[in-house]
């Protein structure tokens, strides 16, 4: 019986460690394809289906021309973004690795906080990280006394400096606590987090949106490469965060004529219910049908109508980004978007997650960058007027 059961439980973690790693092509994911829960449960009817891998990168992918095409843009621009995506976005090696971290930490971690579950988050799992993307961490400690986060991190940082494949932990006191690390002998950082739940719930609804159009992903890759690029992606220097800018890409495809994308929250709540049980999150999106959107712009169109939206169109003194609403809702005097530039709702927690930006110099020159860039790949349209592809591609391929 304990040889059975060992058996099962390692057949079950193999199992759901490589469909981790698979794509899914929409919001719903068929039984044999569907997404673990962080219990590693064997899903039987898995295991005679061998698990989608992408194609590696190459650039003359067939599959480009899938994606809508604008002919008054010409196909260059859209070429471009695809181009820029498929060379830069995470790859199934990537997540292998920090998914074979994430496993040793949490077996580390639960000698000395045996019920602790550690959950890889953001970007890694959401499907909207590249090759260069740091790994988020939740470390969940349930019980009856609330765990005070800097004491646990504190331990942990004593924990990961005995263990060989970490080094240069750092504990940063921020408004949620983190401890910084790396692996060893590579460039793969950790931002580990306690009992930052809805950071769990958020990865997986951005997956569901993240999948659900081919747009998606290269539309978020390509903005958030151009926001860093031109200095408007770092919220502790007072700009936008990675995140913020996701739910901004969200919000205008949502917004459209002809939107994109719908609202997830607000036509199946009982699929993202804020205060559903961890371990069943992962489950949620398995139960939303697809969503076929009428638009056909293209990916170019796209970007161009990204920026000018928020150049010309969106009202910042006025107006609150809300993905949860799929709309733009007018700005009241709480203290939540009282004497703020930038107002984006976070889906679950409904505070600001653009209160990074506090300066008025800062906020001037994030409007100011979204205006240049419109103008600039109106009139050009070409990528590489906005962003230096080859280099960041380049870039991208050095690593890890």
């Amino acid at each position: 019986m304990v040889t059975y059961t060992l058996l099962a439980l390692t057949c079950a973690f193999v199992s759901c460690t490589v469909i981790c790693l698979c794509l899914i092509g929409s919001f719903y994911v068929p039984e044999r394809e569907r997404l673990p829960t962080y219990e590693w449960k064997p899903y039987p009817a898995l295991f005679p289906v061998p698990p989608r891998v992408p194609a590696p990168y190459t650039p003359t992918t067939p599959n480009r021309r899938k994606y809508p095409v604008c002919m008054c843009l010409g196909p260059q621009l859209s070429d471009q973004m695809v181009e820029l995506f498929e060379a830069c976005q995470q790859q199934t090696s990537d997540l292998a690795r920090k998914e074979t971290c994430r496993t040793r930490l949490q077996k580390d971690i639960q000698s000395i906080y045996a019920v602790a579950r550690l959950y890889l988050t953001g970007s890694s799992m959401n499907g909207l990280g590249c090759r260069s993307s740091d790994a988020d961490l939740c470390l969940v400690l349930k019980g009856n006394n609330r765990p005070d986060p800097i004491h646990v991190l504190t331990v942990l940082q004593r924990l990961f400096k005995s263990l060989s494949y970490v080094e240069r932990t750092q504990l940063i006191r921020a408004k949620v606590p983190i401890l910084r690390f790396r692996e060893k002998g590579s460039d793969l950082e950790f931002d580990l987090n306690i009992n930052n739940t809805v950071g769990i719930r958020n990865t997986f609804l951005l997956r569901s949106y993240a999948y659900a159009d081919l747009r998606i992903r290269p539309m978020i890759l390509v903005v958030k490469k151009w926001a860093r690029h031109n200095q408007i992606n770092d919220a502790s220097k007072g700009t936008l965060s990675s995140y913020t800018l996701v739910l901004m890409v969200l919000h205008y495809l949502q917004t459209l004529k002809e939107p994109v994308l719908p609202s997830l929250q607000r036509d199946y709540p009982e699929c993202f219910y804020a205060f559903l049980d961890i371990d069943v999150v992962p489950e949620g999106p398995k139960r939303v049908p697809p969503y076929i959107s009428t638009n056909q712009s293209s990916l170019g169109e796209l970007l161009l109508g990204f920026l000018k939206y928020y150049a010309t169109d969106f009202r910042w003194d006025k107006q609150v980004i809300s993905v949860r609403e799929a709309k733009a809702l007018p700005k009241n005097n709480s203290k939540e978007w009282r004497n703020k530039y930038i107002c984006v709702e976070e889906p679950f927690e409904k505070n600001n997650v653009a209160r990074a930006v506090h300066e008025k110099i800062k906020f001037d020159a994030i409007k100011a960058t979204f205006a240049e860039s419109c103008r600039i790949l109106q009139d050009r349209k070409d990528l590489n007027s906005i962003l230096p592809v080859r280099a960041i591609i380049n870039k991208e391929s050095c690593r890890r």
